[in-house]
């Protein structure tokens, strides 16, 4: 054998050896599980980012995180306030199904996304708000690390400072992965007291009207019989959402700082719509100016089953994955999804039993495709009215069958402006005989905590 032949033959050999050990390391790669990341803010409204349409927000990291990720813009919380938007979540069954408000005894044994994730090998940690029951010591639902941190005491940077840097020193701690981490912000939720720091980023703010839907001009009356200056309210309100935008900016530095951008899961969204400036507690109503969210041309906010109080903004990236620079306007998706694509994404392979939510891990890598569930939304009451989502249709029954029934196309009508039920009467025949037949499965009655 030739000495040519056989220099050939070795490297010939090497090269195959090495583009065998390329291939490995990138499987590999490819096969590592993510990190996760969760930014949710409270009270937020759809439209209260500059990239969600926002006339005056400030918002350069989120609109950013929309530029590098996908921006989704039919995507559902799963309930009209705080506790039952997580419950969905976390548990990705439908809150109304739980007889025990979670708020106040916990999700029941259901099992959740952490424990779940905590079982593939994931460290856990959640940050912030908590609002998920009784229980908030470590190790509870799976999560390693719980700190439900409130203000910040040093209010100049902004309520969820403190929060954000917790987490921060968490992602550090556990940057050899694979880790999932809640941050959930207290703003934009009421009170709105910006730091003078912040709000002075608006001093130039002089609200216009018209810069503005139809939607939010009766909160606009609102604010002003309290105070006049309706562009202090404003700068209030812009101020708050722009620390939100700071802590988002601190959160993709570091993983950018620890070279973990390439293989970490962010999603930022907001719990359900913004909170009114009318606000209700126990028969007794609060005011505040400043409470000026925006859910653009939808009505409705907090409280509400209309759009504005269940459609939130939901921005995801993942560089290789998911679409840079991508808007999702075509799949309805909502955080019933959560727990089931999350899982599916990092190899759970046993789900729990009857889950609401499904898999919609092709959406958020860019496909369209079919929702093969309904949504629905009620409250924990009984005499609660029920919502329902199927393709392009949405049906609002009345409070105890006292009034009409809403039907809504909101795709040509995401205002729910248009009522169609007397002219569409099959599709109320068909969506009321779902609706109640998903109504019949609720508790009969509901535990709450006096």
């Amino acid at each position: 054998m030739s000495k040519t032949f056989k220099r050939k033959s070795a490297c010939y050999f090497t090269a195959i050896m090495l583009v065998f050990i390329f291939a490995t390391l990138t499987h590999a790669e490819v096969k590592q599980a993510p990190n996760i990341v969760f930014l949710f803010a409270d009270d937020l409204g759809y439209a209260d980012v500059g990239c969600y349409g926002h006339p005056y927000a400030k918002t350069p990291f989120i609109d950013l995180l929309a530029k590098e990720g996908t921006r989704f813009t039919q995507f559902y919380v799963t309930g009209v306030t705080c506790n039952p938007s997580r419950t969905g979540a976390m548990t990705g069954i439908f809150p109304a199904r739980f007889p025990k408000y979670p708020a106040d005894f916990g999700f029941s044994g259901r099992t959740t996304i952490t424990e779940l994730l905590k079982a593939q090998g994931y460290k856990t940690g959640h940050f912030g708000k908590w609002h998920m029951g009784p229980e908030d010591s470590n190790g509870t639902y799976g999560i390693d690390t719980i700190k439900t941190i409130g203000k910040s005491q040093d209010s100049s940077k902004g309520r969820d400072d403190e929060l954000y840097s917790a987490a921060i020193k968490f992602i550090k701690e556990n940057k050899a992965g694979p880790f999932y981490v809640n941050i959930w912000g207290h703003s934009t939720h009421f009170p709105v007291n910006t730091p003078q720091s912040l709000v002075n980023k608006f001093k130039s703010v002089q609200l216009d009207r018209n810069d503005f839907s139809p939607t939010i001009q009766q909160k606009f009356d609102e604010s002003f019989a309290i105070n006049k200056n309706l562009d202090e309210s404003m700068q209030q309100y812009l101020g708050d959402v722009y620390q939100i935008d700071l802590n988002v900016g601190r959160i993709l530095k570091t993983l950018d700082d620890l070279g973990l951008k390439e293989n970490t899961i962010v999603v930022f969204s907001s719990d359900h719509g913004p909170a009114p400036v009318k606000l209700g507690s126990q028969g007794i109503r609060e005011y505040s100016k400043n409470m000026l969210g925006y859910a653009g041309e939808f009505r409705g906010g907090k409280h509400s089953q209309l759009e504005g109080g269940i459609r939130v903004p939901f921005i995801i990236r993942w560089p290789g994955h998911v679409k840079a620079g991508r808007v999702d306007s075509e799949n309805v998706c909502s955080f019933i999804d959560w727990l089931p694509t999350l899982s599916a994404i990092a190899g759970v392979k046993q789900l729990p039993n009857r889950l609401d939510g499904e898999d919609i891990s092709t959406a958020w890598f860019g496909e369209q495709r079919q929702r093969q569930q309904a949504l629905y939304w009620k409250t924990s009451s009984t005499r609660s009215a029920p919502a329902i989502r199927v393709g392009d249709w949405k049906m609002h029954l009345p409070r105890k069958n006292r009034g009409s029934i809403e039907l809504y196309d909101v795709v040509k009508d995401p205002g729910e402006s248009n009522n169609l039920a007397m002219e569409y009467p099959e599709v109320v025949a068909l969506l009321r005989k779902q609706l109640r037949v998903w109504d019949s499965e609720l508790p009969t009655e509901y535990a709450k905590k006096k």
